[in-house]
């Protein structure tokens, strides 16, 4: 009698192998995101003050108080507002994860818990970058209510780019996140207040939050600056899917084009620096 063929099991058992580990490194990944989002949903108030205070300050004075005296063109609101939206989505994310990765990796090494857990070690900030996205979508898409709050009369948002809007949200958290990525992960504890003085400025002055792009012609080494700061691409591309037309034209910006590719450069590149640093820093 012929001899039965079994199976071969080493293969089945290989994948079954395979697909275990990375059901279980699946695991773990949704679990420290799970972890981290129910922190911040037991802190969310203190989470929303910290993120809006300045912003909301910032709509109010330049935004009502300013074209309320005359001191601004009545339409300033309506394009300084996709600005702020940008603003607040960028520094909360860079806020969600340069800080407490400071921490992490400082002298505690609380880091040590995570780099534990089953699943590869680029996985641990991968998590910290797609939290703090999640971060900063929800500041600024608070700031769209509390826009429409203070500016009133001021305040629009075109209803026909809505998917292009959420997009530019959402790219602009991640470029948030990745640029606090690299922070995090090349600041000291003892230099995290000087850094972010020395970052958090010329971000905010060069990133065409207050002024659209175009309006720099006149300037054209400082228009040239600009484009080397992220924070531009994403206010540019709010301005693209928020400012309704003037006059029967569309507002001009940046090419949409070229600010998905910049945002999307962005990402991909701090990404990678930052896993890189972050991986010199735990691997020994």
């Amino acid at each position: 009698m012929a001899d039965t063929i079994s199976p071969p099991l080493p293969i089945t058992g290989a994948r079954e192998r395979t697909g275990g580990r990375a059901g279980l490194a699946l695991n773990a990944f949704f679990a420290m995101l799970r972890r981290d989002l129910v922190v911040t949903g037991r802190e969310f108030i203190p989470f929303l003050l910290q993120a809006l205070m300045q912003p909301l300050f910032f709509l109010f004075i330049f935004g009502k108080i300013l074209p309320g005296i005359g001191l601004a063109a009545p339409h300033f609101a309506t394009l300084m507002l996709p600005g702020i939206v940008a603003l607040t989505g960028m520094i909360a994310a860079m806020q969600g994860v340069t800080l407490p990765l400071v921490l992490d990796l400082g002298y505690a090494r609380e880091i040590d818990d995570r780099l534990l857990s089953p699943l590869a070690t680029w996985w641990v900030p991968l998590e910290k970058v797609l939290f703090a996205a999640i971060r900063g979508t929800i500041a600024s898409s608070v700031i769209f209510p509390l826009g429409w709050l203070i500016l009133s009369t001021g305040f629009a948002v075109r209803s026909d780019r809505i998917p292009t809007l959420i997009c530019m949200v959402i790219l602009t958290a991640l470029v948030g996140s990745t640029i606090g990525l690299l922070m995090g992960t090349v600041i000291k504890p003892e230099q995290i207040s000087l850094m972010f003085t020395l970052i958090f400025t010329p971000l905010l002055f060069t990133g065409c939050t207050y002024y659209p792009w175009g309006a720099l012609g006149n300037v054209r080494w400082f228009q040239v600056v600009t484009l080397f700061n992220p924070l531009t691409y994403a206010a540019e591309g709010l301005r693209y899917s928020m400012v309704p037309p003037f006059g029967g034209h569309d507002f001009p910006t940046l090419g949409v084009s070229w600010i998905l590719v910049a945002l999307g450069t962005s990402v991909v590149l701090m990404f990678l620096l930052g896993t890189r640093t972050f991986l010199r820093r735990v691997v020994s």
